[in-house]
């Protein structure tokens, strides 16, 4: 009989990723709100991969699940496309989907795989996302159940086991049919380190900017075409994001989270912009 102790595994490295739907120029125009330089790449037809280095939890010892939410909230306010946040900690995985100013959707999975969602937030993801209300549902639903092995048909190649990592890598089996195909080496479940790495050897990988650098003319011109249009009627969406900024910004400072309270402030500023750019446009 060994007399050698069994050493516990450590515990997994929490990760995320931001897909996007839309091309890498226009997300590169939006990124910068995030306040942190990430590889860009793209995801499919129509879709892109933000990879963050994650300073909000890895050096601000903040809840990876909230800066992820938050980060997609942001972006989706900010851009007419929805922004899909994966995200992953020792303890849980899940999903968030954000798009415009309807209140974010998402799903929670515990480390084993056991479902911590309700079903209607995965019925209500899957009709805002675009999916098939019948086939596709059924193989989202499959994921919601508790069977440790509900999870193996709609997760190809997710390997032994429906783990939490597992059940997100099911639900990427899924939405392949919705454009999403992330590039190799982009699997959830890695460590930002891993993930950063990979990103940065695909071919055409971008880097996105740091907030606060003055944006170049071919981006402001991205930005006017996604925000508005010239006029007394251009002032709606900014003002709709300055609102936006101030909601989240009280929401960072009662729950001392400087994550939301970057997000947010930095959507005031965007949206005082954008409303100083309508008020100078004539009708």
């Amino acid at each position: 009989m060994s007399t050698e102790e069994s050493v516990p595994a450590p515990a997994p490295a929490p990760g995320a990723l931001l897909l996007c739907r839309a091309e890498p120029d226009l997300v590169a125009a939006v990124a910068p709100l995030l306040g942190e330089r990430m590889p860009l790449v793209g995801a499919g037809e129509g879709w892109s991969a933000l990879v963050p280095r994650g300073g909000p939890w890895r050096e601000g010892g903040e809840p990876v699940d909230r800066v992820a939410t938050g980060w997609a909230a942001a972006l989706a306010v900010c851009a007419p496309w929805p922004v899909l946040a994966l995200w992953w900690d020792a303890d849980r995985a899940g999903y968030t989907l954000a798009s415009g100013f309807r209140r974010p959707v998402g799903y929670v999975w515990l480390a084993d795989g056991t479902p911590a969602g309700e079903d209607e937030a995965m019925r209500t993801f899957a009709a805002r996302i675009g999916l098939d209300p019948v086939l596709d549902v059924q193989s989202l639903d499959r994921l919601t159940r508790p069977d440790p092995d509900a999870g193996q048909g709609a997760a190809a190649g997710a390997g032994a086991g429906a783990d939490a990592r597992a059940r997100l890598r099911g639900l990427l089996a899924v939405l392949t049919r919705a454009g999403i195909t992330l590039p190799a080496g982009l699997a959830p479940g890695e460590d930002a380190d891993h993930l950063g790495a990979a990103a940065r050897a695909l071919p055409g990988v971008r880097w996105t900017e740091a907030a606060g650098r003055r944006p170049t003319a071919d981006e402001s011109r991205l930005a006017a075409r996604m925000f508005w249009v010239g006029g007394p009627g251009a002032r709606a969406p900014a003002l709709a994001q300055t609102a936006a900024g101030l909601t989240l910004t009280a929401w960072g400072l009662r729950r001392h989270s400087g994550g939301w309270t970057t997000a947010g402030a930095l959507l005031i500023a965007h949206g005082a912009l954008g409303t100083a750019h309508g008020l100078t446009k004539r009708p």
